[in-house]
């Protein structure tokens, strides 16, 4: 096995040892706010008749909504000790947890309405995994991804410098992305309707007294050209035809 994919099955075990929400900053005030905008930017091309393949579904954080919509929910992850979490924390019947390599899905072509993920394809080979995610969609199918935008300076800084990453628990491969060679590699993958928007500008560390305002300020920055290209993530969707 590769030494990335090696990587990344360590950084979940220090994940399921550490806590993955404390870790992904899930768990404060902002960050649950950030979390619930991004279970809406995946859920909602979502329906109950949908197949849906999710990409790093780790802990489970974002597969306990997805399931809420009634669609059939095959999540994914390279990490046994987050699949076992997850397992326990979820058991609704639509869902089925798999061990899978990204890089070489076991499914057949053309077995999922939705491939989808939050915070995964930055861990990812991207050109190797796009491929497969083409692959496995159906005609008409649409992927839909939250992720780090490497326009961020703080972004920037964490995914360059080693120390920094080692100590904001990244792990040693991952990165961010640039929308516009985002935008060239899905194009060239052969996606159609691509849409890749940065949003984002709530800091977890932000304290509640603060949210309502920071995010009022956020949301307008978002429409404004050239400074919404700092946000600190990318909303990315695109469909197969």
């Amino acid at each position: 096995m590769e030494k990335r994919l090696l990587n990344e099955i360590e950084h979940g075990k220090f994940l399921a040892r550490e806590g993955a929400g404390e870790v992904w900053n899930w768990e404060s005030p902002a960050g649950k706010v950030r979390w619930q905008r991004r279970v809406k930017m995946l859920t909602s091309h979502l329906k109950a008749s949908d197949t849906v393949l999710e990409i790093g579904c780790g802990t489970g954080y974002f597969t306990k909504e997805i399931v809420r919509t009634g669609a059939a929910i095959t999540a994914i992850d390279i990490s046994p000790e987050l699949l076992d979490i997850a397992r326990k924390d979820i058991q609704e019947k639509n869902v089925s947890f798999k061990i899978a390599n990204a890089y070489a899905l076991e499914f057949p072509a053309a077995s999922f309405t939705s491939v989808l993920g939050s915070s995964v394809l930055h861990h990812l080979e991207i050109d190797k995994a796009i491929s497969e995610f083409f692959r496995v969609l159906k005609p008409g199918g649409i992927i839909c991804f939250t992720e780090p935008n490497m326009m961020n300076p703080q972004i920037a800084l964490q995914k360059n410098i080693p120390y920094l990453k080692r100590r904001l628990g990244d792990s040693p491969d991952e990165t961010a992305f640039f929308r516009w060679t985002l935008r060239q590699l899905l194009h060239n993958t052969g996606f159609t309707d691509i849409h890749i928007q940065p949003f984002d500008f709530l800091h977890p560390a932000i304290p509640q007294s603060l949210i309502g305002a920071i995010s009022g300020i956020g949301n307008a920055i978002e429409k404004v050209p050239i400074l919404k290209e700092i946000a600190g993530s990318l909303y990315i969707t695109a469909r197969k035809h």
